[in-house]
């Protein structure tokens, strides 16, 4: 367990806390007017091993080599960030002795969206600690700016991370369906049943990581959920026709893959980040990562079904535990996560995958993507 403490004064800035690896929805913006969640679990901070908020220099700025040996990014983006890596994300709750900056609001319209840099300061000696997000469409969060605190470790027993096994019990899977928050309307705010914003990020991570596996090929995924996720956006964007790479769901407590199998879809441990891999013949396959509890959805059928398999419900049967409603629109992925983590993949120099990124920003992929 870890306590941040101002780089000045030493005043403790945070509840004592554990590192866990950084989500993938992390720098997700999601709809317009959307009341998102807090990003970190309670008790929990990540490391962003990128650099994150300002100063910022546009693409026109920046050569293509010193963006590729700086920063890993292959391919043309909006902007890139220019201060240090290794910006430290906890839950807003889990701050202490912090003020924010009246004036530092920045370009939110419904809370803070930390454009204008730090707008948190440490009580104490008023140095600019952290930034903290909680504009609509934007996940709720602290940022703590790595050069103005320090990690002080709270006890000298460093806790190993959990066993695969261990995550296999003690984890809860992610539900593919949540109500979603808005803000505005004469009414006040209001919900709506839709696709996991978590879901629809972790798809984009996945989706650039199945692009590459693919080398252009038509690609097959598991029926089911995972159908949903990836099978209609692969179409669409592979060419069609053989031969045909086969994508399965492998993991801790699943059945090795069989031979022949190309790409597997395999999930990041919470605590280090690390994809699992398998021992044998498939550890030549192409590991594509999903956030653990994602997976676990995936990997675990429902635990009851709306009706019975054939027939209908019987009459005399009564239940207080209906399933949530449905979305009513396809499955779409989330674009500017599938964005960033295809231009930091270095297949993104093939000419097939540049056209990829050029229809994302022609728009010409709208129905795939949010």
């Amino acid at each position: 367990m870890y306590v941040f403490v101002c780089a000045r004064c030493g005043a403790e800035l945070t509840v004592p806390l554990s590192q866990v690896s950084l989500p993938a929805h992390a720098r997700q913006k999601y709809g317009n007017g959307v009341q998102l969640p807090v990003l970190m679990e309670a008790g929990t901070f990540a490391v962003d091993p990128e650099p994150w908020g300002r100063p910022r220099r546009i693409w026109g700025e920046i050569d293509l080599g010193e963006a590729e040996a700086a920063h890993g990014i292959h391919a043309p983006v909006y902007a890139l960030s220019d201060s240090a890596p290794g910006t430290i994300v906890v839950a807003p709750g889990d701050i202490r002795g912090t003020r924010l900056i009246p004036d530092g609001r920045g370009g939110a319209c419904c809370g803070l969206d930390g454009a204008d840099g730090p707008n948190t300061v440490c009580e104490a000696c008023d140095l600019p600690v952290a930034t903290r997000v909680d504009d609509c469409s934007l996940w709720q969060a602290v940022w703590l700016s790595r050069d103005a605190v320090h990690r002080v470790l709270v006890d000298s027993v460093h806790a190993a991370p959990l066993s695969w096994a261990e995550l296999s019990e003690k984890e809860e899977s992610t539900p593919p369906f949540e109500p979603i928050a808005t803000w505005g309307g004469q009414l006040g705010v209001s919900h709506y049943w839709s696709w996991s914003p978590r879901w629809e990020a972790a798809a984009g991570q996945a989706l650039a990581h199945l692009l590459v596996a693919s080398e252009g090929q038509p690609v097959k995924v598991p029926d089911g959920l995972t159908t949903d996720l990836f099978q209609r956006a692969l179409d669409a964007l592979l060419p069609a026709g053989p031969p045909e790479r086969r994508a399965v769901l492998a993991g801790p407590g699943r059945p090795a893959p069989v031979e022949g199998v190309d790409i597997l879809l395999t999930p990041v441990h919470p605590q280090t980040g690390r994809t699992w891999t398998p021992v044998g013949p498939a550890a030549s396959a192409y590991p594509v990562p999903l956030p653990l509890g994602v997976w676990l959805r995936l990997v675990t059928p429902q635990p009851y079904l709306p009706v019975p398999v054939s027939g209908g419900m019987p009459q005399d049967v009564l239940r207080d535990d209906p399933l949530p409603p449905r979305p009513q629109q396809l499955f779409r992925v989330d674009r500017e996560t599938f964005r960033r983590t295809l231009v930091r993949l270095p297949a993104v120099h093939s000419p097939w995958m540049r056209t990829i990124l050029e229809n994302l920003t022609l728009d010409r992929s709208a129905h795939l993507f949010w």
